[in-house]
């Protein structure tokens, strides 16, 4: 059967689509099993004119935004059959018998304590508010700096990021890196931009902080006095920030300085006293790295400038802001209803079961997945997820040797980074001891949570200070029971957690064709990364180097920009427009791995005969299991968080928006000149 046929068959004849396969006894097939659920297609729009609708319509009408989720598509729907699964295992380690001092007794403890709203309500905000009334006794700036310091051990720093990681100039040691601090907006403008959305957004934090100060005890008249001062320190830091895109450039975010140049430049901010306090020793960082240089010269300022009064709210804001989602109902709700509800148009809680999963899986992931990986990965996906990265890899390569706007020097750099990545797939090699996790039941939850935040920022320390970094490492946040994947450039690493390799993402029992259009994509996504934007910059061994003649960066760059100005055009709500910079690099690895996973597919089924089923091509299962990712429905609020703090587009640009540049694409579904996505073959972006 062609495609044109296919393709009016699809059209015309919604009748001949009627279940999904996964509800079919599969022994009672005479076809193979193709993954695809027909329902889920709206077959009244033309693939070219809107392919997220064409895939994805009926599972969106289906499925409705539930009031508990910002979006809510595929892999929404695959994190909640995740977390019940979590959740099951939690209870059952709530309710068993496990040693002392076991990783299962660990946790069930402490979900125990999470899910106990009797007990959180009756502690109510006491917990902190132990450290807050001593800042409120505090009589010189020495006293709060050293209550700051105290709490530096489970929160950090109150004011910028630190890391201990690779240092990007020299890729086989570990580095102190510090950097702006992570806003709570996650986006400078919300705190200093003077249009009405960014206004409204700032007036409704303000209420908000007033509110919650009022729930700690302060009057109305004290808690609005506070909010001023808190927005003062934090409308000055926001303008010392760097904004999103421009943190996404690695060479201008790496200032390497002496500790003694960085004290003598910057006397005020004490850094060496702050590090200390959570437990790094100053031989470890006698040379740092600076991301932001501005930033630091303006903090200097700011810190010999603060009142007692103003330092003081400042950390107390800090405090709560940090604590407030794991104590008692009230402050929940509240912090819920501004977080949540107004910033991406949560209507609901979650059920405390769910909540209290996602706090372990934030505060202590690690443990989570060592008994998550025992009871869900089978040793069999490992190996099929191996291979198609195995050939994903070769696939790349043929990619990178067939580029006619590369020259061979800076193809063989390329070839020689490809061929040194390394892969994870499932948990980590290495499990860390939680021997020195303390979970105690006598205490309450928050104060729990803060031992686990206290126990990751010193095992963090301890795996990386003084000791060369560990190329089998998983990033933070990246646990067995993730569903993401994850490129780290300073270390040229890739992994694949057990998550993610569940249906729609990975199919044991679906053919290549959907499997190197879901998980394949993002394989061959992750790939990319390498080689984007941000990635290209560093050399094989995780260096930040320039490895590209002058005459390919600037190819690289052309070809980048026309992706970028692609994107900024896209209209994603009236008048507001995406962000193409700050997108690139999910871009290009969106495009890339697409490209990529193509070829990899055709690679494995070549000399095979596959067959159409129920009227789809194997081509056309590529490219259907490839959206099917990103199906969602979301709220207008979340499309504008997103689209200001976050580097990945909505899910339905991350369809409409690649798919018309793929060549392989039109084929397969026969887009031609006058369907809407339809971009004329010389305008279509090629990188990789």
């Amino acid at each position: 059967m062609n495609v044109k046929t296919v393709i009016y068959a699809l059209s015309l004849s919604p009748l001949f689509f009627t279940s999904c396969q996964d509800t079919i006894d599969k022994e009672d097939l005479n076809t193979p099993y193709s993954a695809i659920c027909n329902d889920d297609l709206d077959t009244s729009v033309r693939p070219g004119d809107d392919f997220d609708r064409y895939a994805n319509g009926g599972w969106k009408r289906r499925n409705t935004l539930p009031d508990t989720f910002k979006s809510y598509g595929k892999i929404e729907a695959l994190f909640q059959e995740n977390s019940t699964r979590i959740i099951d295992m939690l209870q059952d380690l709530k309710d068993g018998s496990y040693p002392l001092g076991s990783v299962e007794k660990k946790l069930g403890d402490l979900y125990a304590l999470g899910t106990d709203t009797v007990r959180r309500n009756t502690d109510g905000a006491e917990p902190i508010m132990v450290y807050i009334r001593e800042m409120e006794q505090a009589q010189t700036m020495d006293d709060l700096f050293n209550i700051e310091i105290r709490l530096a051990s489970s929160l950090e720093s109150m004011f910028m990021k630190t890391t201990y990681f690779t240092d990007h100039m020299d890729a086989t040691n570990n580095i102190l890196k510090i950097s702006q601090l992570n806003m709570v907006l996650k986006s400078r403008d919300y705190y200093i931009g003077k249009d009405d959305e960014n206004t409204r957004t700032r007036n409704t934090y303000m209420e908000h902080i007033v509110k919650m100060l009022q729930m700690l005890g302060f009057s109305p008249d004290e808690a609005a006095g506070k909010m001023n001062n808190i927005m003062h320190v934090k409308r000055d830091l926001a303008g010392f920030s760097r904004s999103n895109t421009e943190l996404r450039e690695p060479l201008n975010n790496y200032n390497k300085v002496s500790l003694s140049d960085f004290e003598n430049d910057y006397p005020n901010i004490r850094l060496e006293e702050r590090i200390n306090g959570y437990g790094l020793s100053s031989r470890y960082f006698q040379e740092l790295v600076v991301g932001q240089p501005e930033y630091f010269a303006g903090l200097d300022s700011l810190l010999n400038a603060l009142t007692l009064d103003e330092y003081r709210d400042y950390m107390e804001w800090f405090l709560v802001s940090k604590t407030a989602k794991y104590l008692d109902s009230r402050i929940v709700a509240q912090d819920f209803d501004f977080m949540e509800r107004f910033m991406n148009g949560i209507r609901s809680q979650n059920d405390i079961d769910q909540t209290v999963m996602e706090d372990l899986d934030k505060n202590i992931g690690e443990a989570v997945g060592i008994v998550y990986a025992k009871r869900y990965f089978p040793a069999e996906y490992k190996e099929r997820v191996l291979q198609l990265i195995r050939n994903l890899s070769t696939a790349m390569a043929s990619h990178i040797e067939a580029l006619d706007w590369m020259s061979d020097a800076t193809k063989n750099n390329a070839l020689e980074k490809l061929n040194t990545m390394v892969f994870s797939v499932g948990y980590p090699d290495e499990q860390t001891d939680m021997s020195g996790l303390m979970i105690d039941p006598a205490k309450s939850y928050v104060e729990n949570v803060l031992e686990c935040k206290r126990f990751n920022i010193s095992n963090n320390i301890s795996k990386k200070a003084g000791k060369p970094v560990n190329r089998r490492d998983w990033y933070d946040e990246m646990y067995a029971q993730t569903i993401n994947a994850d490129y780290d450039p300073s270390i040229n690493a890739l992994v694949f957690p057990a998550g993610i390799l569940q249906k729609p993402v990975f199919d044991m029992e679906a053919d290549d064709a959907y499997n190197y259009g879901a998980i394949g994509s993002i394989i061959g996504h992750e790939f990319t990364h390498g080689f984007d934007d941000e990635g290209r910059l560093y050399d094989k061994d995780g260096n930040l180097r320039d490895w590209w003649t002058e005459q390919d960066a600037e190819q690289f760059t052309i070809r980048a920009g026309k992706l970028a100005d692609y994107f900024s055009a896209i209209e994603l709500l009236p008048g507001f427009y995406a962000n193409g910079q700050l997108t690139l690099g999910e871009n290009l690895a969106d495009l890339g791995g697409l490209e990529i996973a193509w070829t990899a597919y055709k690679n494995a089924t070549k000399g095979e005969n596959l067959p159409t089923i129920d009227g789809i091509t194997p081509d056309q299962r590529f490219f259907l299991a490839h959206a099917n990712l990103f199906c969602e429905n979301i709220t207008d609020e979340a499309i504008r968080n997103q689209t200001n703090t976050d580097p990945h587009p909505i899910g339905r640009w991350r369809i409409n928006g690649i798919l018309p540049h793929v060549n392989s694409w039109y084929d397969a579904f026969g887009i031609k000149e006058g369907d809407k996505l339809f971009i004329p073959r010389n305008e279509r972006v090629s990188i990789w």
